[in-house]
């Protein structure tokens, strides 16, 4: 991790986002002087004013003001005690209550560090045009059968609220516990199960942070057929990438080729660039 000495530098970001239906994104991106945060709100089949997106909102806002002011803290601590605040002040009951991933890039003149929790992944590029992952792929390993009926059927699951609420239940039963899947919600706890990285800056060209529904353009289409393709895509324009993602989906209106949760998933990225062209 960056020691107090570490010293801070710019570094290129940029973002684009999306929304998936006729209402505002769950998604949420925030920026600090060092650090992009990158928040996914969860949807869910009831309405509620303390939904996924007032949940991102709101731990992302947090969040920022920590990252603010200790830029080179520690980022499990800084999310802790985030999650604990936000739980406090807003009376969430853990595993009852609204979640969101998140994923964390910061940056010094040495050091890069990645922290991901919950399925919004980081993905880099090396100097040596290598990729570098960090996934979290604990949450696919539960409401197996669930999930399993829900994909039998060609369509969005959105469209059956009885048994995506059903997916629903099964996935609060297994979170933040052992053996089950670790994600931001009202247990402080979830911080210390994030997956994490540092590495050496000097290494890396490009990281991109991105939401499930941009990661599942590689993922689960093919489309762009791989991520060197998309780090390519987002370095010339996020946007771009967001949009092919989006109407690769309008492309199987019905849910036919992908069944999947709903026909579009809100979209959003970020990307840093460590080294770039001087203007």
């Amino acid at each position: 991790m960056p020691t107090s000495r570490s010293r801070i530098t710019a570094a290129r970001v940029r973002t684009a986002d999306r929304p998936g239906r006729s209402r505002p994104t769950e998604d949420r991106i925030f920026r600090t002087s060092n650090a992009v945060i990158l928040l996914d709100g969860a949807s869910q089949p009831d309405t509620s004013d303390l939904d996924g997106g007032w949940y991102a909102e709101t731990l992302g806002r947090v969040l920022r003001h920590a990252l603010t002011a200790l830029p080179t803290g520690d980022l499990n601590t800084l999310l802790a005690d985030a999650i604990e605040a936000v739980a406090v002040a807003n009376r969430l009951v853990a595993g009852n209550g609204p979640s969101a991933t998140v994923s964390i890039v910061r940056w010094t003149d040495q050091d890069i560090d990645v922290l991901v929790l919950g399925d919004s992944p980081v993905v880099a590029a090396t100097r040596t045009d290598e990729i570098w992952h960090i996934t979290d792929d604990r949450l696919k390993q539960v409401g197996r059968d669930e999930r399993r009926v829900l994909t039998a059927a060609n369509g969005f699951a959105a469209a059956n609220p009885g048994r995506w609420r059903e997916l629903v239940l099964a996935e609060q039963a297994a979170r933040n516990k052992p053996g089950g899947y670790w994600i931001a919600e009202a247990s402080p706890e979830a911080a210390a199960h994030a997956h994490h990285a540092c590495w050496a800056r000097e290494q890396m060209t490009a990281i991109l942070l991105m939401s499930d529904g941009v990661a599942a353009g590689v993922n689960r289409y093919g489309i762009p057929p791989d991520w060197t393709m998309a780090l390519k895509i987002a370095k010339t324009d996020p946007a771009q990438l967001v949009d092919l993602v989006h109407d690769t989906e309008a492309s199987d209106p019905q849910g036919e080729r992908w069944p999947r949760s709903k026909q579009h998933d809100d979209k959003a990225l970020a990307i840093v660039e460590m080294h770039y062209p001087e203007a």
